[in-house]
């Protein structure tokens, strides 16, 4: 089913119990609210679907998975309200991930900034291409990664979660992230990398559905209170995008 989404879409199909949800938008596959929305649907419908044994998380083009927050957005966010409900939507998005019964497996084919490094920490498990480096910007444009943060924190770690948040300019390359534990595997090209997904996912599509469920909640233990937080969260950063330096630092950055 696709989810059509001006200048952008959200695309679901699932074949021999693999659900694979795949997201565009023409801004290097950036995440507007209405794709935050339309990932939040389909990811929970997936979890939920009988059909459904194992899910894949992809995005279109060979260049970059997710540049992250829409910047179109956040120029545009004109108050408190606004901008809690705009990073409310990352919110939902790692909730539902992190809540989902199903295992998700992310198929990273390039670059990741902010939200979507986000993205990658909330899957269960990465697989991604040589050249896939990461960056977390939000500090550059007055913010900082509030929402992402638990579940890169949890992924990799307090002292690179720290590394990745002060230097926002600084990108880091895939296998540094590799070496974080933020990527499970690293392929030197796209067939290599698109055989191992389609392996892990064969394979977890014959398992039992009961012990991948037990295994993920295992695996999520002690998250409980994050539809809290990151809610908390997605307030703070609502909060300091209004700001002037904010909004001059996401022009600069779109005239770039």
């Amino acid at each position: 089913m696709i989810q059509q989404i001006k200048e952008g879409f959200v695309n679901s199909e699932t074949h021999q119990g693999i659900t694979t949800i795949e997201f565009y938008h023409p801004q290097s596959n950036s995440l507007p609210g209405k794709i935050l929305e339309a990932l939040v649907k389909e990811i929970h419908f997936a979890g939920t679907h009988n059909e459904t044994k194992v899910i894949i998380l992809k995005s279109s083009g060979d260049k970059t998975f997710c540049a992250g927050a829409s910047f179109d957005e956040l120029l545009e966010t004109a108050n408190e309200a606004a901008g809690l409900a705009f990073f409310s939507g990352f919110a939902n998005v790692i909730n539902v991930m992190r809540r989902c019964p199903k295992i998700i497996i992310a198929r990273i084919q390039g670059k990741c900034v902010g939200g979507g490094v986000g993205l990658v920490a909330a899957a269960d498990y990465a697989i991604a291409l040589e050249g896939s480096d990461i960056k977390l910007s939000e500090l550059a444009i007055g913010i900082a990664p509030f929402v992402v943060g638990p579940a890169v924190e949890r992924k990799i770690g307090l002292a690179a979660f720290s590394a990745l948040a002060i230097d926002a300019n600084m990108w880091r390359n895939s296998q540094w992230a590799k070496s974080k534990g933020l990527y499970a595997e690293v392929h030197e090209n796209i067939e290599n990398m698109d055989e191992s997904i389609l392996r892990l996912a064969n394979s977890l599509a014959h398992g039992s559905p009961e012990a991948m469920h037990s295994l993920k909640k295992t695996l999520w233990a002690g998250t409980d209170h994050w539809d809290q937080l990151l809610k908390e969260r997605a307030a703070i950063s609502g909060r300091l995008i209004l700001s002037d330096f904010s909004k001059a630092a996401i022009t600069k950055f779109k005239r770039k």
